[in-house]
């Protein structure tokens, strides 16, 4: 027999903060579907736009014949956004070392850092990064706690 603080409902147990957090998710994720379809709407209509420009331009062009192109990856960084988030981060904060920069450009950019692959690739990126500002003279480092280098602003 459950304890008497969890109701029974037609014989199944009932737990208010379960039910409660499921209706909030589910009304999330309406929402979120919702936000799709309308860009989904105007991508679609974006598309109408352009193919009836390229008729315009090229009555006889086939318009299947152009391949659609992938989406760049979630943390793609475009060219140069890496090293203007590390030169404004280090800017505004001060010295600071790879990893917490790594955090911290990562929730800039609002991705995981629990995310493990992730979390190294952006490392990877960023310690990459670092280094070509320090060889363009931008950046210095030094040694740091542990083995970590710490990065700031150069003078």
């Amino acid at each position: 027999m459950p304890s008497p603080a969890i109701p029974y409902v037609s014989g199944m147990v009932t737990r208010p903060n379960t039910v409660s957090a499921l209706r909030e998710k589910r009304g999330e994720i309406a929402g979120q579907i919702d936000a799709l379809q309308d860009q989904l709407r105007q991508a679609m209509i974006d598309l109408e736009h352009v193919d009836a420009t390229l008729v315009m331009f090229d009555p006889d062009i086939v318009l299947e014949q152009i391949k659609p192109k992938p989406l760049p990856p979630r943390a793609h960084a475009f060219k140069g956004q890496v090293t203007r988030g590390i030169l404004e981060t280090l800017r505004k904060e001060g010295t600071m070392d790879g990893r917490a920069l790594t955090i911290r450009l990562m929730a800039q950019r609002d991705l995981n850092p629990n995310d493990k692959a992730l979390a190294k690739a952006m490392q990877k990126r960023i310690g990459a990064a670092l280094r070509d500002l320090r060889n363009r003279g931008l950046v210095v480092s030094r040694s740091g706690a542990g083995a970590l280098l710490e990065w700031s602003i150069a003078s």
